[in-house]
């Protein structure tokens, strides 16, 4: 099936939806559904190839027992509701190499539908369905759970995490870098609209990392398809932030050890004990600026540290850094610069969560070793590399960091929230904030976008998506919600996590942050204010 055709039949479905229901005024009342939920095997759709192949009643499910993302262990801290979930696809057809390529869809349609839409974004390459859950920057409860319909998605192609594969057919190149969102969207509001004899009053989306990307894939490129957006640490500019890993892996190389073949180690051109004493020099040059020392860097700004503190005065010892060290994190953390200075990926910031261990590391523990990047770079030209991803098509189509102009998403009153991990050790925030301060001064200048449209919220200490020395629990979608339905715009968000056991803190809406106002319980977000 053709783009077009998927394009036209989604939004002739759903328009033929709204002309027959009566018009809807947005509530948290509950919308029973108007066919059975074992009817939807077999349903049809004009002008789209859609095959359900199941349609399960799913019974209410106690806490902790759901999986957000098989096979990681985390699961659902509240208990989910009955709904019908379905699995399916369209757009089958045999691709390059005779692959079998299709759109796997899963749907979930609570029993008792608050009337709201939630498109789930993907992670990775994406080629699996995770469960629709809408667990994204939803805090404790996920979408499901407060009555959202929600669809997930493989975006075309089978295979795992990080799978390239599918680079090799055009279609499903294109369904990854441009089209997955709008085809999938338009499919699953007919779904729910054909479920409930009426469609979503509201429409929302959610992701982080390539799910980031895609929201903000919506917003620029399906300016109408959604009401409200929340994109976290998005791989919006992979190319570049490969190039800024790649020159982070450069720097360490320089003066890392080798292994038993001869190759560089850059991940070990910090002990353990040197990562240490990085971090927590960071901590104390930056951490008190937000009023109180915690071991979390809320007032960024003001981080101004310098590796030059921590130089040996005289012989090398566990105290101190070699001189060759202390350049390889001033050259790593600045970011690459081409032949002519300008600069090519921003800087990583100097953060507590740059040396956080295990599934995915801090950028200093890693040495700038990302998910697709070879292990290290003996020899880097910025030049090359960057003339390279620019050069690429579809590097050109995959990329949202460019456009900027969102008047047309916003003109319908359409709201974006933004956040990033300020440790996040593969996409640095300042890039995120690059684009969030370009894109304001495109959509009518950062005053009018914070007011009405658009904010960014950093995340001190946070990794990609999660983790670290942080509060990564919060619940942006809330936010959004609210913004869209009420017109309220979040100042702040609270914050918790288990890395600082009954902690909670204010997110604030940049260029904000939480500050304490030097009384009360500092582990208490009522006792911190946001300021610039």
């Amino acid at each position: 099936m053709t783009r077009t055709a998927i394009w036209g039949s989604g939004a002739a479905i759903v328009a033929a939806w709204c002309m027959l229901a009566p018009a809807y005024a947005q509530t948290d009342a509950s919308q029973a559904p108007a066919m059975h939920c074992a009817d939807l095997v077999g349903l049809t759709l004009p002008g789209a190839d859609l095959k359900i192949d199941k349609a399960e009643a799913m019974s209410p499910a106690p806490p902790n027992t759901v999986k957000i993302q098989p096979p990681l262990p985390a699961t659902v801290s509240v208990p989910l509701p009955a709904y019908c979930r379905i699995d399916g696809s369209f757009e089958r057809r045999t691709g390059v190499g005779g692959r079998a390529y299709a759109f796997g869809i899963a749907v979930a349609l609570p029993d008792k539908w608050n009337g709201r839409f939630l498109y789930q974004g993907g992670g990775g390459l994406n080629g699996t369905v995770n469960p629709p859950l809408g667990a994204a920057a939803a805090g404790d409860i996920p979408a499901l759970a407060r009555g959202f319909a929600v669809v997930s998605t493989d975006s075309g192609h089978k295979g795992a995490v990080f799978d390239p594969s599918f680079f090799a057919d055009q279609q499903a190149t294109l369904n990854f870098a441009d089209a997955s969102v709008r085809k999938v969207a338009r499919v699953a509001k007919a779904i729910v609209a054909r479920y409930y004899g009426k469609p979503a009053a509201h429409s929302y989306f959610a992701g982080c990392s390539t799910g980031g990307r895609e929201g903000m894939l919506a917003s620029e490129r399906d300016p109408g398809d959604f009401d409200g957006i929340v994109t976290g640490d998005p791989a919006m500019n992979t190319g570049h932030s490969n190039l800024g890993l790649a020159w982070f892996n450069h720097a360490f190389t320089q003066i890392a050890p080798k292994d038993a073949s001869g190759k560089p180690e850059p991940a070990k051109a910090f002990s353990p004990r040197e990562q240490q004493l990085v971090v927590d020099a960071i901590v104390k040059s930056c951490d008190a600026a937000d009023g109180v020392a915690d071991g979390m860097i809320f007032n960024a700004k003001q981080c101004h540290f310098d590796p030059a503190a921590l130089q040996c005065k005289g012989a090398k010892d566990d105290n101190c850094l070699a001189a060759p060290q202390v350049e390889a994190l001033k050259t790593a953390f600045a970011g690459p610069k081409n032949s002519r200075g300008a600069t090519s990926y921003p800087a990583f910031p100097y953060d507590a969560g740059i040396t956080l261990k295990g599934f995915i590391p801090g950028i200093l523990a890693s040495g700038g070793h990302g998910p697709v990047n070879q292990p290290f770079y003996e020899t880097i030209s910025v030049d090359q590399i960057a003339d390279r991803v620019d050069s690429d098509a579809t590097e050109r189509l995959t990329n949202t960091s460019r456009w900027t102009n969102l008047g047309s998403f916003f003109g319908h009153g359409g709201k974006i929230l933004y956040y990033h991990g300020w440790s996040d050790p593969w996409f640095s925030p300042l890039d995120t904030l690059d684009y969030y301060q370009r894109m304001a001064a495109s959509s009518g200048g950062m005053d009018k976008v914070r007011a009405q449209s658009s904010r960014f919220f950093a995340v001190p200490g946070m990794g990609h998506c999660r983790g670290g020395p942080a509060l990564d629990d919060f619940d942006l979608l809330s936010a959004v919600v609210d913004w869209v339905e009420h017109g309220k715009a979040p100042d702040y968000v609270v914050a918790t996590g288990t890395a600082f056991p009954k902690r909670s803190r204010p997110l604030c809406a940049w260029p904000l942050h939480a500050q304490y106002k030097g009384s009360g319980d500092p582990n208490d977000a009522a006792n911190f204010t946001c300021q610039n």
